[in-house]
């Protein structure tokens, strides 16, 4: 049986305010084409199907789309979990009908995990793989849900697990699909937190009785523990941190012995999500021959002296610029943020600092006698 893994949709997401509709549409497009030409029996969705709870319309619209075409026009078995950023009520709605047309939505958690019985034509006759769809679920869930004492997400999904193990068929490969995080996984700055201090850490190895494990929430491709412990990764880049990543879907063929092949399967997003560096004037000059203009760019500059006018000019030439950065002394881009203490200092102590800050040294006497006088003429009229 051939299976297709994808996870953190985001469906209605934005980039910097930029929606991200287009390149959603566009990527998913080739998750349809893969699913027919690779001849994948299910397509598994490992949550975050959605940006937030309450997800724009057309959002919504693209969904139905892509679900329609996969499920009625290809025939597909899809199953989908509800991940953290989407609501598992709005989610699950019309489940139990919906599963007979061959799409199996997993919303909110209700009780024990049942088995989804999906089957393919192998070689000895038809093949079944069972698959365990454990959709987000944090502790207080878990317990009110199958009235155990759980107090970490660690806990939550070893429960959860348990029930696996009392209803798995063993004769049959099992899959399981959860939206977690596993310890020792590489996150993004595009991810939400499950929880604060580490709290939301799963151990990996709770998934190695399992033929594959099909999970969600980490944005970058990757596997823990073992090579069937896998993250699909996110369907585009939704933060500069992720810039170095490739996304890609992943195939995974399953046996009849329960042996496990896997591939990945690269997506090309319809812009790019990049960082360049250097001087504004190199940059411009760059960007005027650049075949991939169109792409979401943040740009470090390195430019010391003061520069008018940054994002306008950088939009002439990338007009899907997003952030500007200028590098601090010591090399790395300067990204603070303005705490309470900062917030209480005066404006001639703000200005000493922030130029300091550019500029990487003090002002010059004659500097601070000149922005004094400024300060206070501006303070007679009103202005401060």
């Amino acid at each position: 049986m051939r299976l297709l893994h994808t996870s953190d949709w985001h469906l209605g997401r934005q980039l910097h305010g930029t929606s991200l509709l287009a390149d959603q549409a566009h990527v998913l497009e080739q998750i349809i084409t893969l699913a027919e030409q690779d001849a994948v029996d299910a397509v598994l969705i490992a949550g975050d199907v959605y940006d937030r709870a309450v997800p724009p319309a057309e959002a919504v619209a693209l969904l139905g789309d892509t679900l329609r075409r996969l499920c009625a026009d290809l025939g597909k078995q899809v199953v989908l979990i509800a991940g953290n950023h989407d609501s598992p009520e709005r989610l699950g709605f019309a489940a139990d009908l919906l599963g007979h047309a061959g799409l199996h939505i997993i919303g909110p958690l209700a009780g024990a995990p049942r088995p989804i019985h999906l089957t393919a034509a192998g070689r000895t006759g038809a093949q079944t793989v069972q698959v365990f769809g454990l959709p987000y679920a944090g502790p207080a869930q878990v317990r009110q849900s199958l009235g155990v004492a759980v107090g970490s997400h660690d806990e939550a999904v070893g429960a959860l697990l348990e029930q696996v193990e009392r209803t798995r068929d063993r004769q049959h490969p099992c899959v399981v699909m959860a939206h977690c995080f596993v310890a020792g996984g590489e996150a993004s700055d595009s991810e939400r937190p499950l929880s604060l201090g580490g709290a939301d850490q799963v151990a990996g190895d709770r998934f190695l009785p399992y033929t594959y494990a099909a999970l969600g929430h980490l944005h970058g491709p990757q596997q823990r523990v073992a090579p069937h412990i896998r993250y699909s990764g996110s369907i585009l880049k939704y933060s500069f941190s992720e810039v170095r990543q490739r996304k890609s879907v992943t195939l995974v063929d399953i046996s009849e012995d329960a042996s496990v092949n896997i591939t990945q399967r690269e997506l090309t997003p319809l812009r790019d999500v990049r960082v360049i560096e250097g001087s504004l004037e190199s940059l411009l000059a760059a960007g005027a021959s650049d075949p991939a203009s169109e792409d979401f760019i943040c740009a470090r500059l390195s430019d010391t002296g003061a520069v008018l006018d940054v994002m306008g000019k950088l939009r002439a030439v990338y007009p899907n610029a997003l952030q500007a950065l200028r590098e601090a002394p010591h090399g790395e881009a300067a990204t603070a943020q303005p705490g309470r203490d900062v917030l209480r200092q005066s404006q001639y102590s703000l200005f000493q600092d922030f130029y300091q800050h550019v500029q990487g040294e003090a002002m010059s006497d004659a500097q601070q006698d000149y922005l004094a006088s400024l300060l206070g003429a501006l303070q007679q009229e009103g202005s401060l």
